[in-house]
């Protein structure tokens, strides 16, 4: 008779599910928004750490009301990856997080990579690139640029990790969420003297020990336990990423499995017994919050850009998912690129947007919104065929998000991606990673020989009438299309997405 309780803390919100483990059933679910800072500088995204507990509080407190709360016994925490959290020796936040979607450490990026010995040196040492979603060039950045609050730091947490520490009182980090600060070689989850060195000298006695996903950060806080009505008992997982836990809420945790979550940024990723290395650097090589491995691509233009369109056209959900249906496959020959805060696969941190083919007759509140919807899906097709090359194939996409839940964007997945998407039961794929998590962490901690199967099997659910079967002549158009927007992105980014960074006042 347990409950365990699953955490997603992304961009915009925090979010809590109650997993009834007996029932293999979600029992109770909470949200709390929190905000981006507003008024920075192009290419800069932060948050305020103190905004996630505060969610976390509101979340926790919500869903413990609606449950037994003696039944709880683990907690598992899902986080927005790469974010940097700096800490002083009392544990108190320094500044402000900078996220995954800050693009402003490019020159930190170029410096790190430098005293590596180059890009493909930097692959060597790490399995990845070193790029601006990345956690390591933030680390070099508030060196260089905030040098006093640098002076107080003590501690390198993530999101996830810091959300655990709240949690728990204790500095723990894990292999997955690890994997993408580009501070880890990924191949031997240990973490790369020769790139800390490359940032500072001391920079290892910043960062707690590496750990396993199966392992507990702890137990709950007495103060925090007594405050929720929860035992002081109460197991707090290792935890992951959003996509390493996402990974887990989709029972992502064998090979063949591949899932895309269409969000505020876009993401495909499949379980792997190997690292998965990409010579080129543009599929990350993670590892998972399972064991295994997690390679990824990550775009950070999707909801976001139709959400844009969406209020620029001043339509509701509902009226721009009919405008889109409305609207022939092609947009009418309009084509988005659509890098509206740089982009991280394709690497072009400089990047803009391009609307390309406007004549009279796609000059329409449909035509825009579907090149909106093509142009994000497209962006991401870019990577799952680079995955492609590296022998991770789908045969079916499991598809999570806000995207997801939308039937004409789920039929132009499916043909532009080619293959048959479906959506999950449960589209809280994070927080019920966590929720599994957490009773995976339980029951090895009680000495049973469990495997994360055990609790995804019979828990994560198809929603078959979700399925949609790609359309051969869509397939085909789409194919020309996406041709099309490969050869914009090349042929812009050497010189002029640069230049209109400039012109736009980000430097």
């Amino acid at each position: 008779m347990s409950l365990y309780i699953g955490i997603d803390s992304g961009t915009q919100s925090v979010k809590a599910v109650v997993l009834d483990l007996d029932t293999r059933k979600v029992v109770a679910e909470a949200r709390a928004p929190h905000a981006l800072i507003p008024g920075l500088p192009v290419g800069h995204m932060e948050q305020h750490p103190r905004d996630w507990t505060s969610a976390l509080d509101s979340v926790l407190a919500e869903v413990c009301a609606k449950i037994d709360r003696g039944r709880v016994r683990g907690i598992g925490v899902s986080g927005q990856q790469h974010g940097f959290v700096p800490l002083d020796a009392q544990g108190e936040v320094i500044r402000a997080a900078k996220l995954w979607c800050d693009t402003s450490t490019a020159p930190e990026c170029a410096l790190i990579t430098k005293k590596l010995g180059g890009p493909k040196a930097a692959i060597r040492q790490t399995g990845n690139l070193i790029l601006p979603g990345f956690t390591a060039p933030k680390i070099l950045w508030l060196k260089r640029h905030e040098p006093a609050h640098y002076a107080r730091l003590r501690q390198v947490l993530l999101p996830h990790d810091y959300l655990n520490y709240h949690l728990t009182g204790n500095y723990f980090m894990e292999f997955g969420d690890a994997s993408g600060t580009a501070l880890m070689d990924v191949r031997q989850r240990i973490w790369s003297r020769a790139t800390l060195q490359a940032i500072d000298k001391n920079l290892a006695d910043f960062l707690p020990p590496l750990s396993g996903s199966h392992e507990a950060a702890g137990t709950l806080r007495p103060a925090l336990a007594k405050k929720l009505g929860l035992s002081a008992d109460v197991v707090v997982s290792a935890g992951g990423g959003d996509n390493m836990m996402g990974a887990i809420g989709t029972g992502n945790v064998t090979p063949g499995v591949v899932t895309a979550s269409f969000g505020t940024s876009g993401t495909i990723y499949a379980h792997a017994a190997r690292p998965v290395v990409d010579p080129q650097g543009e599929i990350a090589a993670f590892c998972s919050s399972t064991g295994g491995w997690l390679p990824l691509l990550c775009t950070m233009n999707v909801t976001t850009v139709t959400e844009h369109v969406r209020a620029l056209l001043r339509l509701d959900h509902a009226a721009l998912n009919a405008a889109v249906a409305a609207t022939p496959a092609g947009a009418g020959g309009l084509v988005l690129l659509p890098y509206l805060a740089g982009e991280r696969t394709p690497n072009v941190p400089d990047g803009s947007g391009v609307l390309l083919g406007l004549n009279n007759q796609n000059f329409t509140a449909g035509h825009l919104a579907r090149a909106a919807m093509e142009g994000t899906t497209m962006g991401m097709n870019y990577g799952l065929r680079r995955l492609a090359v590296l022998g991770v194939k789908a045969r079916e996409i499991r598809v999570t998000g806000g995207g997801a839940k939308s039937p004409v964007w789920r039929q132009l997945m499916a043909d532009i991606f080619g293959v048959p998407v479906v959506a999950m039961v449960e589209d809280e794929g994070a927080a019920l990673g966590g929720a599994l998590q957490a009773a995976w962490c339980v029951a090895l901690r009680e000495g049973r020989k469990a495997k994360l199967a055990d609790f995804t099997t019979g828990t994560v659910a198809l929603n078959e009438a979700t399925r949609c079967i790609p359309d051969k002549k869509n397939v085909a158009r789409y194919r020309e299309l996406q041709a099309l927007q490969d050869s914009l992105s090349v042929a812009l980014r050497a010189k002029i997405f640069p230049a209109q960074r400039k012109l736009a006042g980000g430097g």
